[in-house]
């Protein structure tokens, strides 16, 4: 019997300590009576994300109670070891995540301080069209849709001569559109590309950069199989007219349009 007890007593030792959890020897003892069920629901209450993962959380959390703001430097690893009690080679790794995500950064003279995260950056790391099902790729699509109807305020409010001068140059070179021949992937990045520049929004621009490689995915899996019908069918050239002598209402329509024409191809 006692031969069982002491091999309960390490089975549920060995199981705390690959959980990183530290247990007292009365905790330890508890299980001594304990049959194999009840151990198992024992542990169910068990914390199993790791040490590193609830640093991690404490330390962000730690961050916006101190009210740190973008350029302030944070606690140094030992402060932080002290007020968290762990060991700073947790808060080290802890650290380390934290500025994989862009949270922080090191300056010289003044350590680890906080930065604003580039978040489209991070973001563009998992946005690869291979490995995203067709259903992700579809939804990626209607969010430019979106995008891009939603501009119309943006575009009107900041165009300038110029901005129109180069837009005429992008849609000069394009072939006009036929049944068989409706755009193709580098004009509708040089021309839906300057309507994101013409809104002077960097984020919105940063966001359809991460987008394009999925765009162009798309355009050359072969998952674009119907031929759309050009009954409706409006041009970057009659948009460009809308931008020119239209108002905002009249260029979501033709933008929603011009778009539908892509959407239509989608997974047939």
């Amino acid at each position: 019997m006692r031969n069982v007890c002491v091999n309960v007593v390490q089975m549920a030792k060995t199981v705390l300590e690959e959980k990183e959890v530290i247990c007292s020897l009365d905790f330890i003892k508890s299980y001594i009576n304990m049959d194999a069920l009840a151990i198992k629901d024992r542990l169910k209450s068990v914390d199993t994300s790791s040490l590193v993962d609830r640093v991690e959380t404490s330390l962000v959390e730690l961050l916006q109670e101190r009210k740190l703001k973008v350029g302030d430097s944070i606690p140094k690893e030992i402060e932080l070891a002290e007020a968290l009690g762990v060991s700073r080679t947790v808060i080290r790794e802890a650290l380390l995540r934290l500025r994989m995500m862009g949270l922080i950064e090191s300056k010289k003279k003044k350590g680890a301080v906080i930065t604003s995260p580039d978040l489209f950056g991070i973001m563009s790391k998992s946005m690869n069209p291979h490995i995203l099902d067709q259903d992700t790729l579809k939804e990626i699509f209607e969010i430019r849709l979106v995008l891009e109807i939603g501009m119309a305020d943006l575009l009107f409010r900041r165009i300038t001569k110029e901005d129109l001068e180069e837009l005429k140059k992008i849609v000069s070179n394009e072939p006009i559109a036929t049944q068989y021949h409706l755009f193709n992937i580098e004009h509708e990045i040089a021309f839906h590309g300057k309507l994101y520049e013409i809104t002077g929004n960097k984020t919105l621009k940063k966001f359809q950069k991460m987008l394009l490689p999925v765009f162009d995915y798309v355009h050359n899996s072969g998952l674009l199989k119907k031929q759309p019908l050009l009954k409706t069918f409006v041009s970057h050239k009659e948009l460009v007219a809308i931008l020119e002598n239209g108002d905002p209402e009249q260029f979501r329509n033709g933008m929603r349009n011009h778009l539908e024409n892509h959407f239509a191809r989608l997974f047939d």
